[in-house]
C-alpha cells in the first residue's frame, strides 16, 4: 500500500459530511443506537423481573425504534467512511463485514420493533423470542463495535496521521516545540 492510500483512508470523503480530519461524526452517532439496543434488552430482562412490567415493555419497543433511527445517520457516514478505504485492502474488507453486521442488526430490529407493535397493551413481560433476538442482535452489534475498534485502533481509519497525533505530546501543543514526543 501506498502512503498516498494510507492517507486517503484518514481523509473525510465529504468534511461537512461524514467529519473534519481526525473527528469524524460515525462514533459519535453511534452512541445513540448503541446506548438505545443495549437499554431495550436491559428492559426486557427487567420486564421478567418486576411486578408490573408493561412500562418497561413499551419502553422497550419504543428505545428500539430509537435505535432504528438513529442507525441511520450512523449508517450514512459510516459509508461516507467506507468510501475512504482503498479496495482490496485488509481496512476495507473489515469494513464491509463491520457495514454487513450493522445492516443485519439494524433489520433484526426492524423485525423486532414490527414483531412488537401495538403488543404491550396487555402489560405483560416482553416474550421470550423478542428477548432472544435482542440478545443475539446485541451479540452481533458487540462484534461489529469489536471491527470498528479494529477499523479505527489497528488500521487507523479517519484517524489523525502519527506526525498530527505527535502534536498532542510536546509540551506546547506542537506550536513550535524541538522536543521529541514520548
Amino acid at each position: 500500500m501506498t502512503r498516498e492510500s494510507l492517507l486517503q483512508a484518514k481523509r473525510p470523503v465529504s468534511a461537512s459530511l461524514a467529519g473534519p480530519y481526525g473527528h469524524p461524526f460515525h462514533p459519535i452517532l453511534v452512541t445513540v443506537p448503541i446506548g438505545a439496543w443495549v437499554t431495550s434488552l436491559v428492559f426486557d430482562i427487567a420486564s421478567h423481573v418486576v411486578h408490573r412490567p408493561g412500562f418497561l415493555t413499551q419502553s422497550s419497543e419504543w428505545l428500539i425504534a430509537v435505535g432504528v433511527i438513529g442507525a441511520l445517520p450512523a449508517a450514512m457516514v459510516g459509508f461516507l467512511d467506507l468510501f475512504a478505504i482503498p479496495a482490496g485492502t485488509p481496512a476495507f474488507r473489515t469494513a464491509l463485514v463491520h457495514m454487513t453486521l450493522n445492516l443485519l442488526v439494524t433489520a433484526a430490529y426492524i423485525a423486532n420493533f414490527l414483531w412488537r407493535h401495538g403488543d404491550y397493551a396487555g402489560g405483560g413481560s416482553v416474550g421470550i423470542g423478542r428477548l432472544v433476538l435482542s440478545a443475539i442482535s446485541i451479540a452481533a452489534l458487540a462484534v461489529s463495535g469489536f471491527l470498528g475498534g479494529k477499523l479505527a485502533y489497528r488500521y487507523g481509519v479517519r484517524v489523525a496521521d502519527e506526525t498530527t497525533q505527535a502534536e498532542g505530546y510536546t509540551s506546547d501543543g506542537g506550536r513550535g516545540s524541538t522536543r521529541t514526543p514520548v
